[in-house]
């Protein structure tokens, strides 16, 4: 029987349709869960139709751009809907501490063997990567454009508008990095020092920027000179012809991954599924249809991704050398609970 894509509806606020979907269905079956938008179609071409293809089975989707209170409510049930979910890593890690999610047998997962250790956490697996760069408007900055956090921060021989995004994440990891400490040496985190070096900044943060459409727009209008922002806003704000250029020098890499919900109605698909869609010949094809990175580096090595095009992504072998891998573990933790309430007040303060 031919695989196919057909997506689900009534469980999330954000559904999209597939073109094409055949109404036919074969024997196994999952329900796949991501974003949506058109980071949700290009995953539907390079990953989700060649693994229901690989695999013979069904690959229902559904989207939500905030997967975690779902997750809450359909564990509630006692019958969740939905198996594997594209969600922030800290979302996989606190369900898997508070029972939601189920925890990896990555026996069964031979394609992330080789993977890093700081892409796999007991209970999911990167699958794409993006990264929180510093932007900046080349006209503003010529020949000597801003490299480093500490040249964000550096208001005198770097004068301009600058902003930050609202929210901790990154942020702080980004204020110690401007205080010296090593990309590689930034967990655990300490926050005192992060929120002192935040307060000697934020007198000449413009705006404290709230979504990636804000971010791209700042950029894109000149309202300000200098940004925190994720590379493929910036990117399509390049093609679109605006005179702004990033660093991948000290970015954050971040990532989705995937894991399952606990009790999935569908677990041994559902754990052949994540398998499948770590190929490294199906990784490969997701940069070709949009700037996200592959979560299996070994995608690098298959052939289909081209030198230059490997430069551009946020997750090639080296620019990933140039960033700090975020640990969302630390930000499942208490300590990194505690930093995110502390944030608002930090935000509340004049």
């Amino acid at each position: 029987m031919k695989p196919n894509i057909r997506v689900l509806l009534g469980a999330s606020a954000a559904v999209f349709s597939i073109a094409g979907a055949s109404p036919s269905y074969a024997a196994g079956q999952i329900t796949f869960v991501s974003q949506g938008g058109a980071y949700q179609e290009a995953q539907t071409v390079a990953i989700l139709d060649p693994v229901a293809k690989l695999l013979g089975i069904t690959v229902n989707q559904d989207s939500s751009p905030d997967a975690w209170p779902v997750i809450r409510t359909q564990e509630a049930t006692g019958k969740p809907i939905w198996d594997v979910v594209d969600t922030p890593p800290v979302n996989c890690v606190r369900g898997g501490e508070q029972g939601l999610i189920e925890k990896l047998d990555f026996s069964k997962i031979p394609n992330a063997a080789t993977m890093p250790a700081a892409y796999k956490t007991p209970y999911s697996v990167a699958y794409e990567f993006y990264s929180s760069v510093l932007a900046y408007n080349t006209t503003k900055y010529g020949a000597n454009p801003p490299k480093t956090w500490a040249d964000f921060w550096d208001v005198k021989k770097f004068p301009g508008t600058r902003a930050l995004r609202n929210y901790p994440v990154v942020t702080l990891e980004a204020a110690l990095m401007a205080d010296g400490v090593p990309k590689d040496k930034l967990y655990p985190l300490d926050v005192d020092r992060a929120f002192r070096k935040l307060e000697q900044i934020k007198p000449y943060i413009t705006v404290w920027w709230t979504s990636g459409g804000q971010s791209a727009q700042l950029l894109h209008d000149g309202e300000v000179d200098m940004i925190m922002a994720w590379n493929g806003r910036v990117s399509a704000v390049q093609k679109d012809g605006a005179k702004v250029a990033f660093t991948y020098n000290q970015g954050v890499l971040q990532s989705t991954h995937l894991c399952i919900l606990k009790n999935a109605p569908n677990l041994a698909t559902a754990v052949s599924f994540i398998n499948a869609a770590l190929t490294p010949t199906i990784q490969a094809n997701l940069p070709l249809h949009i700037d996200y990175g592959p979560g299996n580096p070994a995608a690098f090595s298959t052939g289909k991704i081209s030198e230059k095009r490997a430069a551009e992504l946020p997750s090639s072998p080296a620019n990933a050398a140039k960033q700090a891998i975020i640990s969302e573990t630390w930000w499942a933790s208490p300590a990194g609970v505690a930093a995110q309430k502390r944030w608002l007040q930090f935000m509340q303060e004049k």
